[in-house]
């Protein structure tokens, strides 16, 4: 498929697929991914605003908003629990990562306590008003705003699980990258507690500097000092380092020598999730890093790597052309079904690479 179709489809994929409350669901036809993520919603929000459908985005963050406020007693236990010295607590104490497309939280376990969606979803508003001009809905979203970054700023330092909703009992570099990002991009929005953000914001990046770092590149998380292509996140969008930081620098070598194969980049190299195959999202990632750092005819490459990898019923999470641990496969289908597709995250990264590269005014 050509680069133009594809990216019509995808805006039509992501625009299909949100929900009458604004929440996108991560995946229509993979049952345990019928559910809204803060983290995966900003993302494709940032596509649709990158797409211009400045509206669908708007609705997304609205739909941010209701979650906050549905549950805005549990955040303020949670955060007085944590003053009074409590650190876990799972489900039933912190906020959770997934909700119904209605913003009710799912019962069960699901790596509930993460922290990364509710910086990202601050960082995305921001973008969203920079994109659009909408400064009218940061007034209209401020107590939700404002209870997400006391939130934040109580819990950042807490063990929590990571993007992979794996590993509760570590401290994740990625996921303080988009807390700071997200405590970052309220700066502007909120001057009267620019001080108190600003340096906020420096101590959690001197922190992943100081600690999340090990032999010239960032680590996976505290305690485990392989690489994990959730790193790049550190660089883009979040910021805490610059695209040209000789630790990021090193981080991506890492990150094409230990994880790409061919276009397709993997999570970590002892993923075993569906066998571990080349999650499409990703392979954007480092394609928008690529674009950032001059090497413009690699992005293509992936985009147009991307673009090969679509199926009938869209662009899927990940591909199975190189598995990292193929005895892992065919337990995952039998116990969960066909790996998902769409995956709304693929296709929004898509777009985003493609907008990176100038591709959505010609399309």
């Amino acid at each position: 498929m050509t680069t133009a179709p594809l990216i019509e489809e995808s805006i039509r994929m992501i625009l299909q697929h949100q929900a009458e409350s604004g929440a996108y669901i991560a995946s229509p036809a993979f049952r345990p991914y019928q559910y809204a993520w803060l983290r995966d919603g900003t993302f494709t929000a940032y596509a649709m605003n990158r797409a211009g459908q400045h509206d669908s985005a708007r609705r997304f963050y609205q739909w941010c908003d209701g979650v906050v406020q549905r549950y805005a007693d549990k955040a303020r236990n949670a955060i007085a629990a944590v003053q009074a010295g409590k650190r876990s607590g799972g489900n039933e104490l912190f906020l959770h990562t997934r909700y119904t497309l209605d913003g009710a939280e799912v019962a069960g376990e699901w790596g509930s306590f993460q922290l990364d969606g509710y910086g990202t979803w601050l960082w995305g508003l921001s973008e969203h008003v920079r994109l659009s001009g909408d400064e009218g809905l940061v007034r209209e979203l401020r107590p939700s705003i404002l209870l997400t970054l006391d939130y934040l700023r109580t819990c950042w330092q807490l063990p929590n699980f990571d993007c992979w909703e794996e590993w509760g009992d570590r401290q994740h570099p990625a996921t303080m990258a988009a807390i700071y990002g997200g405590i970052q991009a309220m700066v502007e929005h909120l001057p009267e507690r620019e001080e108190e953000l600003t340096h906020l914001g420096e101590s959690i990046r001197q922190f992943v500097l100081t600690n999340g770092t090990a032999d010239g590149k960032f680590i996976k998380s505290l305690g485990d000092s392989v690489v994990d292509a959730s790193l790049l996140w550190i660089s883009l969008p979040f910021g805490l380092a610059k695209v040209e930081d000789p630790v990021m620098v090193k981080t991506v070598e890492a990150i094409e020598r230990e994880l790409l194969s061919g276009q397709g980049v993997h999570r970590y190299a002892a993923d075993t999730y569906y066998g571990g195959g080349q999650w499409l999202l990703l392979s954007a990632w480092l394609g928008w890093y690529y674009v950032q750092t001059e090497r413009r005819t690699e992005a293509h490459t992936i985009l147009e790597w991307i673009a090969s990898q679509r199926r009938p019923a869209g662009l899927p999470e990940q591909v199975q052309a190189h598995l990292l641990s193929p005895a892992s496969y065919p337990p995952w289908v039998e116990r969960e079904g066909q790996p998902a597709v769409p995956l709304l995250w693929s296709h929004a990264m898509y777009l985003v690479l493609a907008a990176e590269l100038h591709l959505l005014e010609e399309s």
